[in-house]
């Protein structure tokens, strides 16, 4: 049985599963005898049981043990995290197996002038119709079963080093095409709650860059990890670095850069020379453009700090003309093509500096002891106080 429930009025009932009048107006007009103009408003209701008494919104809540009750009995703890999943995907209302075409629902209300009344379509097109449901709903379990193929990163199942897709396009239509994204660490965070205890979390760290030295890097933390790669993407294109190149292959000169407990010293290289570096400078060097440089990380080995490190000192850079109105000097470059001449790199724009640098001027340069060594032949083989087998 189903009530019809009329504001201010006696209620209408509607027998059996279909509708035995012609029209929802005219069965007004018959039983309630409501006058023009008509103010009615109609609601359907199926108190039957409890499931209808609460919204979607609550129920999935109920499932997803989303509400305070299930999480402080810590219900769905330690378990795969359960998503909401869109029930009304391929249903369309009105539709069912038995094809009846209802006014204003899957079927127009008025057509050449009358009320339609509820019919029902022929044997064929019903079965043609269920047939292309059936078919749509096995298209979308494939695409649910099939498994997005990945590019290898540094290592194995390591995410380090992968592509992805470019940033999501801008709130004035930009797209970000030339720009190539790369996973530099995905990791597993805790957080402590009061209420839900150990709560897990996944932090990503992405970096970006177009390889003509504009770069940038960020980071986003999601409850999955597919949500925190796509907020540390779309934050990166955000927070770009516009980096200097040397002849669009390197660094202008040698830098020592520290942040917190590491530590990186980068040197400048020539043509040919390749990256010598740890593999996550590799990678933020591809996206900035750098082709040749020689880099040691000593200290702590961690991902955030190396990056941070690694974009601290190249912001910090000097160029060669920079350095020369700076100072007021010519600044002279000593190359193994031209033996012991100096060549002129870059000219002050102002007047050229007569009286000679000041001692508290001249950089105090810190010589690394393993450059000292190999520089005067001391530097010995690891291998040389190894005992060997004698077979």
């Amino acid at each position: 049985m189903q009530c019809f429930f009329l504001s201010g009025f006696a209620s209408v009932p509607v027998k059996g599963s279909c509708c035995s009048y012609s029209s929802l107006a005219w069965a007004f007009q018959a039983r309630c005898f409501i006058s023009a103009p008509w103010t009615v408003t109609v609601e359907q209701c199926r108190q039957s049981s409890f499931f209808n008494t609460l919204t979607a919104d609550e129920l999935w809540k109920g499932a997803l043990a989303e509400t305070g009750v299930g999480v402080k009995k810590g219900r769905g703890k330690r378990r795969k995290k359960k998503l909401r999943k869109n029930l009304n995907r391929g249903q369309e209302i009105g539709e069912g197996r038995s094809g009846f075409l209802w006014p204003g629902l899957n079927a127009p209300l008025i057509q050449s002038g009358r009320v339609q009344a509820v019919t029902q379509r022929k044997k064929e097109e019903r079965e043609r119709i269920q047939s292309e449901i059936v078919q749509q709903r096995d298209t979308w379990e494939k695409k649910r079963k099939i498994k997005v193929k990945r590019e290898g990163g540094w290592s194995g199942k390591c995410w380090g080093g992968v592509i992805l897709d470019p940033p999501d396009p801008g709130p004035n239509g930009e797209t970000y095409e030339d720009f190539e994204t790369r996973v530099i660490e995905v990791k597993n965070v805790f957080c402590m709650n009061a209420k839900e205890g150990r709560k897990k979390s996944i932090r990503a760290l992405v970096a970006i860059g177009n390889g003509k030295g504009a770069a940038g890097f960020a980071m986003g933390k999601a409850g999955d990890r597919m949500n925190a790669l796509r907020k540390a993407k779309n934050k990166a294109i955000r927070c770009l670095h516009l980096i200097e190149l040397y002849q669009n292959h390197t660094v202008y000169h040698d830098i020592t850069v520290k942040f917190k407990r590491t530590t990186i010293r980068m040197k400048k290289q020539n043509k040919g020379y390749g990256l010598r570096c740890h593999r996550a400078i590799i990678t933020i060097c591809k996206l900035i453009g750098i082709k040749d440089m020689y880099a040691k990380v000593s200290g702590s080995k961690n991902l955030i700090n190396i990056t941070r490190a690694l974009f601290k000192g190249l912001t910090q850079q000097e160029t060669h003309q920079q350095l020369a109105n700076e100072k007021g000097l010519y600044v002279v470059e000593f190359r193994e093509e031209q033996g012991p001449l100096p060549i002129v790199v870059a000219l002050p724009e102002g007047t050229v500096r007569e009286d000679p640098e000041p001692e508290d001027e001249v950089p105090d340069t810190k010589l690394e002891w393993s450059d000292v060594k190999e520089a005067q032949g001391m530097k010995r083989s690891p291998w040389v106080n190894v005992r060997r087998t004698a077979w």
